[in-house]
């Protein structure tokens, strides 16, 4: 399979991913960490998300943000607290991730991040704001409604906004 994948051009798959992946999920990029790592670490961009290292999966509607910068790949991964009709969304720390031959992975992951975001807008409070985003869960056929407070924002204030918004909504395929 190795060299049909170098025939056609595709992404290289690691052997763990190939047992890993969700039937309907497909790898569109990928590249291998900068020295010191093995040569086998890398990061993975599919259609569901991007998987690191540690070989776990970010959902796409995960990825708070990423930036390319100097040879360097920036993730931030929210994590999500459910609530009634919505979720709220906290940051794990930055991660950084050299990349010895980018390829197409930083376009990809900037594209798929910003294909996630069905919309978004913004609510002032009186100790900063949230962000309600509609963004698309990759393999459930969900839009899901994340509020997302400013750092310092009270969090009792951001659950209260999410109360009030409507809650996911199923999408056209």
């Amino acid at each position: 399979m190795r060299w049909l994948d170098r025939l056609l051009r595709r992404p290289p798959v690691p052997d763990w991913l190939r047992r890993v992946l969700e039937d309907d999920e497909y790898v569109l990029a990928s590249s291998v960490l900068a020295s010191p790592e093995p040569d086998d670490v890398m990061l993975v961009a599919t259609s569901h998300g991007i998987w690191l290292p540690e070989q776990r999966r970010i959902g796409w509607h995960l990825v708070s943000k990423a930036t390319w910068s100097d040879g360097t790949l920036t993730l931030i991964e929210a994590v999500e607290e459910p609530l009634e009709a919505a979720v709220l969304l906290s940051d794990l720390p930055v991660r950084r991730f050299p990349l010895a031959d980018p390829g197409k992975l930083p376009q990809t992951v900037h594209q798929r991040v910003q294909a996630s975001i069905l919309s978004r807008h913004r609510r002032d409070l009186a100790d900063g704001g949230v962000w309600l985003v509609q963004r698309k869960v990759p393999g459930r056929g969900l839009a899901q409604l994340q509020v997302r407070p400013d750092p310092g924002t009270d969090a009792d204030a951001a659950r209260r906004i999410a109360a009030e918004a409507p809650g996911g909504i199923e999408l056209d395929h």
